[in-house]
């Protein structure tokens, strides 16, 4: 675990040198989030509509937004970087274990996706979205959009290792946004038609998008809940058991 800190410090390191880059992971997602709910908010006026809950249709919109700004990657391009400029060759000859090289950029990741998703819901609070489940939903909020954002970057890293490429790596993480409108993205599931219905229900993401919905507009519905950290849970597994195994096959 300490190689991986230092390698996490080491990651951190270069997202400080780069401020530039989290310019877009704000902007984008607070743009989707002003844009849709400025094409929908009077489709669906708090007082009226029943999925809402009195709140606002930001509110419903706000973890779209959330899972937009934790899926954009950008420590995978740093690895990209890291392969062509030889480091990483250096780092598979020292003698640690290969999921510490993985976690090293996961746990950078994760205090990105923390600080981001952090700066998003407080700017979601200063124009009146409030959090139904309280101080313990916020923090569970931001953890789960967090996590999102390690489970997201450890596949655009599988990417990264098999193309070596930024260009391929950067196009790679365009696969987000069907995942993300195959999803209750506007109404909720219930309201889709049956062919998207069953998309949004074979789709993960809906599942970490219904927890975060959950988690702003009902109290602690452990039941959802526990299926968004689950889904995280699985496809971190997975995604940590292919970064290791490509990492010790890679030539």
């Amino acid at each position: 675990m300490s190689q991986a800190w230092v390698l996490g410090q080491r990651a951190l390191r270069e997202a400080w040198r780069t401020p530039e880059a989290l310019v877009p992971t704000l902007f984008i997602p607070l743009f989707f989030l002003v844009v849709n709910v400025g094409q929908a908010g009077k489709i669906f006026p708090a007082a009226s509509t029943e999925f809402l809950k009195g709140q606002g249709y930001g509110a419903f919109q706000l973890p779209a937004s959330l899972l937009l700004a934790a899926s954009f990657g950008t420590a995978a391009l740093f690895l990209v970087e890291d392969i062509e400029g030889g480091y990483f060759d250096k780092l598979r000859a020292t003698p640690i274990p290969r999921t510490s090289i993985v976690a090293g950029r996961l746990i950078a990741e994760l205090a990105k996706g923390l600080l981001i998703a952090t700066l998003i819901v407080l700017l979601g609070l200063v124009f009146g979205i409030s959090i139904a489940s309280g101080v313990l939903g916020f923090l569970l909020l931001i953890l789960l959009t967090a996590l999102w954002s390690c489970v997201f970057v450890g596949f655009m890293q599988l990417i990264a290792l098999k193309t070596r490429s930024a260009a391929a790596t950067n196009s790679g993480g365009l696969v987000f946004f069907p995942l993300l409108f195959l999803t209750p993205n506007f109404v909720p599931r219930d309201m889709l038609t049956r062919p998207m219905e069953i998309a949004a229900s074979i789709n993960p993401v809906t599942y970490v998008m219904e927890a975060l919905r959950s988690l702003i507009l009902d109290d602690l519905d452990w039941e959802r809940i526990g299926r968004g950290f689950l889904v995280v849970a699985v496809l971190g597994a997975i995604m940590v058991a292919l970064n290791v195994r490509m990492i010790r096959h890679y030539d």
